[in-house]
């Protein structure tokens, strides 16, 4: 609070304001709303001219559900200096009470005689012109107020709202000293507004109980005429109609009283039988004016009573004061005010006033169902189409876990229901599944969509810098939404940019919402309402199902929030445990694609291995299941492959071990503390084939997996018949392993499960789409991705996919030197003279002294060790490979020999002079081998030499 002249506070920020300065965080928003709204209608706190009407409605019914309740105020405050006034819609007071008597004599006449209008485009910021702009309670201290006369006074005001309608009827404010402030007031004059309203509600009660007693007493009058018991209308015992009939019945019986008109309409219920209904008017003694609407049945059916309450909630106000053919609410203790209650009369009842005889036509029975004012039935249609969005909203906002969508789908829902257009801003940071921390910066506008395409909006997909009093970043610091029924004065909002403002305007866009998109207590954007079309502003119904309206699509857009940044974590684990670079090679030229499901991440994963020998291990594997367990057991998985493979074992071996393992994984999961958290039994298929490029050859084994397709070199397409083995995990079930030619330029295509599955195609037509994109020899692996991914893949995928495709090359024979030898030491000179030559003829003279160390070494362990046939092979890849193969069972191992020993130190001098070495097992034996560098380094080899002064020569 502040006092005129002071130095600080609202004094202060006024004369700043005033003087064109910045004052956002000095004074609450809605009073800077209010003075920049008065300045926008070229107000001066000097001149603020208040017009006096002399179109009062002094007797009508806001002044005398209002008059007992000013009353007690009056009571109340006896001996203060309080100022007690109501206005209505306009800001025109109607009538004034005061604590003080004297205060009529010593106050200003417009503040203290009635007719007076406070309407802010009058009077500026005040007390009445404020609660009616806000439309909420509001309280304005001292200096808050615009005109100079008021700054040494504070109010409170609140708005007084019809029940029915919903609409602002008049203003409550209490008139004080600033010194005399007191919150407490706020919950005097909010209760007092309330009883006000209850008082309201009672006059529509009895303006609709009227209308009964008219229509019944013409009835008791009519020739004929007459109601069983003690005048009320009776109900059938035997009803044919259910309480869904009813509610048909009832729906419509409000659509006519809302016409104003007499009509007959003939109603469909189901079963195939039709119910007629008449409409009439009705008017009562003191001149009311309304509507009875009477279900009328065919004389085949003379079964229909639409009992009281049948199988209908209570909703007081979803139909508000329609009144029934049921005793009047005084009668009835268990009456609810302006709560809908249909009844049908009796077939000996009495026809309706102005029928002829008692009865409906053709002996038809007739019964009353509704009689009401047609202003009611109008909102009770209203009340009910807002039922009717909210239940539609519930199934068609949420219908994905993605956020963009999501809130497409609230203006998709909104738009023409509600509003004409609607403007959805949301932080970046929601947008990538995070948890924003001021939603008031960093907005990107997400969606625009309206019932044309030409209104000039910010663009979608485009940043918004909004100022601090737009409506948008007034309702994120409240929380609440923020009506502004009238754009054109509308300071806040035209001060973001007049003008883009008035492009706006210019496209007769007049009324707005802003609705903060609200989740378990976090803004996550703001929504924006917009009427153009419709000529009428908005309201507080409006603001209310707007609120409803984001309430929903918040919790949607967070629960999609939170997928995102589940899917995105999930999503950055998958791809890290995945291969991002494959190794330097020439046996095959791959390329792969990952695509991750829309509704999750799952288990893929692929890998391509060189093996020794020049050979290169394919892998393709599926966890089953999604999210980050399945990611986990992935990277197990693929690590485990990999250590597998690297130990030189053969497909079925392999997928030996992986089945192993995962059953393990099943074994640890089955036994956690956390069992009741645990996702369950790990399931997993698994794709390994091994290529060697100096045979062509291809072996294979699958575990439960879809089997690749090879491509031939002459473009035929086909599907190996490969034995399917058990999925990972079962155990204890042998795999089978396949060979197959591959001859140079062929493609080997592997895949997992979720490149085929499809909800909208079966199987075998995905299986000849595959067929038909891959059957294409000439393409690149890459291009055989490209065209998979477009022709093969779903447009929704429901699964992961991993793609590999491998094209396959083969080692030129003139660069693979092989030998046969016998077991004889003697002939180990012979095999050094061999491959120095060799090893010239390739080129590779500064290898020759390494590999004829390695050679010895290898071949000599191969004699004394091994078994017969011995063989040598030399292969010229990208390295030197020395292989020496013999059909012993036994592998050297590197250890360290002791001081005297003879022997033990010659696979020192392997490990020195070769990049890798190792052995492998093959169905006839063993193959030691060893990969050298084509170059070998001059200070390596004597460093290995200087450590190896005491090995005796070979």
């Amino acid at each position: 609070m502040g006092l005129a002249g002071e130095g600080s506070g609202p004094a202060r920020a006024r004369e700043q304001f005033l003087g064109g300065g910045p004052v956002e965080g000095a004074v609450r928003g809605s009073i800077l709303d209010s003075w920049q709204r008065s300045r926008s209608l070229g107000l001066t706190p000097e001149r603020c001219e208040l017009p006096y009407s002399q179109d009062l409605d002094l007797d009508g019914r806001l002044v005398r559900a209002a008059a007992p309740v000013l009353d007690r105020l009056q009571t109340r405050f006896a001996g203060r200096q309080m100022n007690v006034s109501l206005a209505d819609g306009r800001g025109a007071v109607l009538q004034r009470r005061f604590g003080e008597a004297s205060l009529v004599r010593r106050l200003a006449p417009i503040q203290s005689v009635p007719g007076f209008v406070f309407a802010e485009r009058f009077g500026g910021t005040n007390g009445i012109g404020l609660a009616l702009a806000e439309r909420q309670l509001i309280n304005v201290y001292g200096a808050e107020h615009f005109a100079e006369r008021s700054q040494s006074s504070a109010c409170s005001a609140v708005p007084v709202r019809d029940p029915l309608s919903g609409r602002i009827e008049g203003v409550l404010c209490l008139g004080y000293p600033l010194t005399d402030a007191d919150t407490a007031l706020n919950t005097v004059v909010r209760k007092a507004a309330g009883a006000i309203e209850r008082r309201l509600l009672e006059q529509s009660s009895s303006r609709e109980r009227a209308l009964l007693e008219a229509y019944l007493d013409a009835r008791r009058h009519a020739p004929g005429g007459g109601t069983r018991g003690n005048g009320q209308l009776g109900e059938l015992a035997d009803s044919g109609l259910d309480w869904r009939d009813q509610m048909i019945l009832k729906e419509k019986a409000t659509e006519l009283i809302t016409s104003a008109q007499r009509a007959a309409v003939e109603v469909p219920l189901p079963g195939g039988r039709h119910v007629t209904l008449l409409s009439r008017p009705v008017t009562t003694a003191s001149g009311v004016e309304g509507l009875v609407v009477e279900a009328v049945l065919p004389a085949a059916d003379q079964r229909i009573a639409v009992p009281a309450d049948a199988g209908t909630p209570a909703a007081p106000l979803a139909e508000p004061a329609l009144a029934s053919a049921a005793p009047p609410p005084e009668h009835r203790p268990d009456a609810v005010p302006g709560r809908a209650v249909a009844t049908v009369r009796p077939p000996d009842a009495a026809g309706p006033p102005g029928s002829e005889g008692g009865s409906a036509p053709g002996g038809a029975a007739s019964g009353l169902v509704l009689v009401g004012e047609p202003g009611v039935g109008k909102y009770a249609v209203a009340a009910r189409r807002r039922l009717e969005l909210l239940s539609e909203a519930s199934t068609r906002i949420g219908t994905t876990l993605d956020v963009s969508r999501t809130a497409r789908e609230l203006a998709e829902m909104a738009v023409p229901q509600l509003a004409d257009f609607v403007t959805i801003d949301l932080p970046e940071a929601v947008l990538r599944g995070e948890e924003p921390t001021d939603p008031r910066s960093g907005l990107h506008r997400t969606v625009v969509h309206g019932i044309r395409d030409d209104c000039p909006f910010y663009p979608a997909g485009e940043p918004v810098d909004l100022r601090p009093s737009t409506p948008q970043l007034r309702c994120l610091a409240a929380g609440e939404p923020v009506l502004e029924p009238e754009l054109r004065t509308a300071g806040g909002w035209i001060a973001q940019d007049p003008e883009h403002a008035r492009r706006l305007l210019g496209h007769d866009v007049h009324s707005l919402i802003a609705v903060p998109l609200l989740a378990r207590g976090i803004a996550l954007g703001v929504a924006s309402f917009y009427r153009s079309a419709d000529p009428a502003p908005f309201g507080d119904d409006d603001r209310s199902l707007a609120q409803e309206l984001a309430t929903r699509a918040a919790i949607c857009i967070d629960n999609a929030r939170r997928y995102t940044r589940e899917h995105t974590m999930v999503l950055a684990l998958q791809r890290s445990l995945l291969p991002h670079s494959f190794p330097e090679q020439n046996a095959v030229e791959v390329a792969y694609r990952y695509m991750p499901a829309e509704s999750g991440v799952g288990g893929d994963w692929f890998d391509v291995i060189p093996l020794s020998g020049t050979r290169i291990a394919l892998i393709v594997g599926d966890v089953v299941g999604h999210g980050m367990h399945a990611a986990a057991t992935m990277g197990r998985l693929r690590i485990a492959a990999r250590n597998f493979a690297e130990l030189d074992l053969g497909p079925d071996e392999v997928l030996s071990h992986l089945d192993r393992l995962v059953g393990r994984l099943d074994l640890d999961e089955d036994t956690a503390e956390d069992r009741a958290d645990s996702p369950g039994i790990i399931g997993a298929t698994c794709l390994y084939a091994v290529y060697d490029p100096t045979s062509q050859q291809c072996v294979m084994a699958r575990a439960g997996h879809p089997p690749p397709a090879l491509v031939r070199p002459d473009g035929t397409v086909s599907f190996p018949d490969l034995p399917a083995g058990p999925p990972l995990g079962l155990g204890g079930l042998p795999f089978e392993t396949a060979a197959f030619h591959l001859p140079e330029g062929s493609q080997l295509v592997l895949y997992t499960d979720g490149l085929l599955q499809d909800r909208e195609r079966d199987f075998d037509t995905a299986l000849d789409e595959l067929r038909q994109a891959v059957a294409h020899p000439d393409r690149s692996p890459e291009d055989t991705c490209e065209a998979v991914v477009r022709s093969v893949v779903p447009q929704r995928p429901t699964d992961d996919i991993a793609l590999l495709v491998a094209r396959t090359h083969a080692l030129d024979p003139r660069r693979i030197a092989t030998w046969d030898l016998p077991a004889d030491p003697a002939r180990v000179s012979g095999i050094r003279t061999a491959v120095t030559g060799r090893l010239a003829a390739w080129g590779l003279d500064e290898a020759v002294f390494a590999t004829e160390l390695l050679l010895s070494e290898l071949v000599t362990n191969a004699i004394r060790y091994g078994a017969e046939p011995i063989q040598v092979r030399l292969l010229h890849d990208r390295t030197l490979i020395c292989e020496v193969s013999d059909a012993g069972s036994t592998a050297p191992h590197l250890r360290h020999a002791a001081t005297t020993d003879e022997g033990g130190r010659g696979l020192f001098l392997v490990a020195q002079l070769a990049q890798a070495w190792g052995t492998r097992y093959t169905a006839d034996g063993k193959v030691i081998w060893a990969e050298c560098a084509l170059e070998a380094p001059t200070a390596q080899l004597g460093g290995a030499m200087a450590s190896f002064d005491d090995i005796p020569a070979i």
